[in-house]
C-alpha cells in the first residue's frame, strides 16, 4: 500500500480535466493521495469547485482571488467570499490569494485586493494560500504589518520559488512552504535549496496542476498523482526516505488545514 499523501495544491476545475476526471481520481487513489485541496482564483469557479467537492470526499477546497485576477475584485466580492466559506466546512483556506510582480506590475491593484483577503482569513480563523512570485518584500512587508499588530493569518507559501533568505523571513513570520513539481528541475538551484533547509515540521508538497508537471512527466497535463513524484525528489534533495517525506508532509498539511 502507497504511503498516504496530501496535494495540498491543485486546479482540478480547468476544462482540460472534464473528459477523464473519473481516470484521473483513480491515479491519485493509486498513487496514495489521500486528500486534495483545490485552489480557487476567481470567485465564479466556486460553483464549480464545491461540485467537485461533492463527487469526491477526499478533497477540500479555498475560495479567494489570485493576484492576477484583480479585474475580478468586485464591490460585493469579500461578502461572497465570506459568505462561501461560512456555508460550506470544506473551505479550510482563503486564497489564492497575493502578489506577482513577475507577470505585472500593478502592485497598488494587487495590494488592494490582497488585504481584504488577508484580514477575512484572521476574521475567519482560517489559514491564507499565497502565490508571491517576484514580489517577496512587498508580501514579507504586508504579512510583517499585520503580524507586529496581533492580525497575521496563518498560511502557505505556495509553489515555493524564493531564496533560502527569503524563505527564513515567511518561516519567522510562522507560515508554512509548499514545493510543487519545480523541485523536481534540475536548473531550480534555489528550490532544490530550500527543500533541504526546511523544518521537516513546515513543507507541504503540490502539484499546483494543470501546470507544473515534474520530472518526468514535463511537458504533460499535470495531475494530483505526480505529487508522489514531488515528494520523491524531496526525499532525495533531504536524504530521507520517501516514507518519512510522506508522512511529515500528510502531517503539516492536516495541521495546517485541518484535513480529514
Amino acid at each position: 500500500m502507497s504511503e498516504p499523501l496530501v496535494d495540498s495544491h491543485c486546479h482540478i476545475v480547468f476544462r482540460n480535466f472534464d473528459d477523464d476526471i473519473d481516470d484521473v481520481a483513480s491515479r491519485w487513489r493509486a498513487a496514495g493521495v489521500k486528500s486534495l485541496l483545490h485552489a480557487c482564483v476567481e470567485p465564479s469557479e466556486i460553483p464549480a469547485i464545491r461540485a467537485l467537492a461533492d463527487r469526491f470526499d477526499e478533497l477540500r477546497y479555498s475560495v479567494g482571488v489570485h493576484p492576477l485576477d484583480t479585474q475580478h475584485w468586485k464591490e460585493e466580492t469579500l461578502s461572497t467570499l465570506r459568505a462561501a466559506a461560512l456555508e460550506d466546512a470544506r473551505v479550510v483556506a482563503i486564497g489564492e490569494l497575493g502578489l506577482d510582480l513577475f507577470r505585472d506590475s500593478n502592485l497598488d491593484e494587487q495590494l488592494s485586493v490582497l488585504r481584504p483577503q488577508l484580514d477575512l482569513a484572521f476574521e475567519l480563523s482560517l489559514p491564507v494560500i499565497v502565490h508571491c512570485r517576484d514580489a517577496a518584500v512587498p508580501m514579507a512587508k504586508e504579512l510583517r504589518k499585520l503580524h507586529e499588530a496581533g492580525r497575521c493569518p496563518t498560511g502557505v507559501m505556495h509553489c515555493w520559488g524564493g531564496t533560502p533568505k527569503e524563505m527564513e523571513i515567511f518561516l519567522e513570520l510562522g507560515f508554512f512552504i509548499s514545493f510543487s513539481g519545480t523541485v523536481t528541475f534540475s536548473k531550480a538551484e534555489s528550490t532544490h535549496a530550500c527543500a533541504r533547509m526546511v523544518p521537516e515540521n513546515r513543507f507541504l508538497i503540490e502539484t499546483d496542476c494543470p501546470f507544473l508537471a515534474p520530472v518526468p512527466f514535463r511537458g504533460k497535463r499535470n495531475e494530483p498523482s505526480y505529487v508522489k513524484a514531488v515528494a520523491a525528489r524531496i526525499a532525495e534533495l533531504r536524504e530521507e526516505s520517501f516514507k518519512s517525506v510522506a508522512m511529515k508532509s500528510t502531517a503539516n498539511a492536516r495541521q495546517l488545514f485541518g484535513l480529514p
